[in-house]
């Protein structure tokens, strides 16, 4: 009894039957209960955990029905050998030098790990003033209306309809969703044909970058801009064209007409949250059609408005088919969650989905039902209205906030989005910044790693998305103060 206490102590969590027989199941798989010895009894294990007797019985009969016990007449439970059968030994370990005796620097062909990407840290929620962008305040998910659609997911037939192997396609409701549901609210109609699920609007990115760039073909992208879209486009090509932002978003200068893939984040530039005009959207259409290059349109956050109706999406007005529009509901429903879309023409999707099997064949289809469920009973519109309001409040308090205690700042003049881009005084060092910030509970985000040519550390980028709204008003008070500590003379 002794061993199997001690194994569940150090490893005990909060519920009685579910997880007690899960940390009994994981001891024995673990290896730490051994096959001679029975099992403590049920009122004996009852006893020293000091619970009812009822619930180590059905864990025990749980146990025995799943195979990992045996029950031996008057002699009580034993592990069950066979639950242990078919386990390769463990092989002898391998001292540091033979484990890194391979040249892998001459063996990889790319180093992914080198590249300048922004980070995190994992215990944001842990800090007093998480100024971060991308993450969302827990408060808000749709916890109640997503257990729902969670559940109703695992109903026997929706578990026939989705465990079956999908080959290369997605859910079909969740398509119908998204052909019907989100698409519309950006003006954009397609056939489903045109439609395909990916893992996260970063795959889409991928897969896009894939198969369109190669060595001698030119990328276009703004200037500073979303540096992931910069690193995979650079695992292609090394022509790789910087746009500079204004604050009407990407600048169409001439050079533009000359590359064959331009990505560009119209609705909420990033990372500076600018939205790109009706005019301009309508000139980079046609100077796509006159130097006939394709647009990747990165369209997320556009439902973050609070003063107009959102503009048109770039697909929208696209006559010519030149536009491959990318979505995602990482900024909606969770960012967790790694569900992302992309619309393109026929040709190219049949493509990208033949390319997305060799990848990983078809994302989850259990979490694509739970979130068609979700869209089609309308939680996603409802989760959008709070969301927005929400918003709008916290975007409201974080621009008062910035007026009084960084009034010499410069802010582009937004309307929407989930964070603030800043430009801060001359000499500023952003990184510095960000350090004294985060000793003082503070998480900001530098400005640098969005400039790909001639990083500036003046920059650094504020979001509330995930902070409380009594928090924004003190934490910029305090950032302020920390400002001239991290000016470089």
């Amino acid at each position: 009894m002794s061993q199997l206490l001690f194994y569940l102590d150090h490893h005990s969590s909060a519920s009685l039957q579910q997880q007690l027989r899960e940390q009994i199941a994981r001891a024995i798989l673990d290896g730490h209960l051994p096959l001679d010895r029975a099992l403590p009894s049920s009122r004996g294990l009852a006893r020293e955990l000091r619970i009812a007797r009822n619930t180590v019985m059905l864990v025990y009969e749980q146990l025995l029905d799943d195979g990992y016990l045996i029950a031996k007449r008057r002699s009580g439970y034993y592990v069950n050998p066979e639950i242990l059968a078919g386990r390769a030994s463990r092989p002898q370990r391998l001292n540091d030098i033979d484990a890194e005796r391979l040249p892998w620097e001459a063996l990889l062909t790319m180093y992914p790990s080198r590249q300048r990407t922004i980070c995190k840290p994992g215990d944001w929620p842990s800090y007093d003033y998480p100024f971060l962008y991308g993450q969302i305040d827990p408060a808000l998910f749709p916890t109640q209306h997503w257990r729902e659609c969670s559940r109703d997911s695992m109903s026997v037939p929706a578990i026939r309809s989705w465990a079956v192997d999908h080959l290369n396609n997605d859910d079909p409701l969740l398509i119908e969703q998204i052909h019907t549901r989100l698409l519309p609210r950006r003006g954009v109609f397609v056939s489903k044909d045109e439609i395909l699920v990916t893992v996260g609007a970063q795959q889409a990115l991928w897969i896009t970058g894939m198969l369109l760039l190669k060595a001698g073909r030119r990328f276009a992208m703004e200037n500073p801009g979303y540096v992931d879209m910069y690193n995979i486009a650079s695992m292609f090509t090394n022509d790789i064209l910087l746009m500079s932002v204004d604050d009407q978003g990407m600048r169409l200068e001439p050079s533009i007409e000359g590359c064959d893939l331009l990505y560009v984040t119209p609705s909420h530039q990033s990372p500076t949250t600018v939205t790109m005009p009706l005019a301009r959207r309508r000139q980079l259409l046609d100077m796509a059609e006159l130097g006939n290059f394709l647009i990747i349109e990165d369209d997320y956050e556009s439902e973050t408005n609070y003063l107009d109706n959102p503009t048109p999406a770039l697909k929208s007005l696209d006559k010519h088919n030149r536009v491959i529009y990318v979505g995602s509901l990482s900024k909606t429903l969770a960012p967790g969650l790694r569900l992302g879309y992309m619309v393109g023409p026929p040709a190219l999707i049949r493509e990208a989905r033949a390319l997305r099997r060799l990848m990983l064949r078809h994302p989850p289809t259990n979490n694509q039902r739970a979130v068609a469920l979700f869209l089609e009973r309308g939680y996603h519109d409802a989760l959008l209205r709070q969301m927005h309001r929400t918003y709008h409040r916290r975007w409201q308090h974080m621009h008062d906030a910035l007026a009084e205690h960084l009034p010499n700042a410069r802010i582009p003049s937004i309307y929407g989005g989930s964070c603030f881009w800043i430009q801060g005084p001359p000499g500023l060092d952003c990184g510095l910044l960000s350090d004294l910030a985060k000793e003082q509970g503070i998480l900001i985000e530098r400005g640098d790693i969005h400039f790909f040519d001639q990083p500036s550390t003046e920059y650094f980028r504020l979001g509330f998305s995930a902070i409380a709204e009594s928090r924004i008003g003190p934490g910029i008070e305090r950032l302020a103060k920390l400002l001239p500590e991290a000016i470089r003379p």
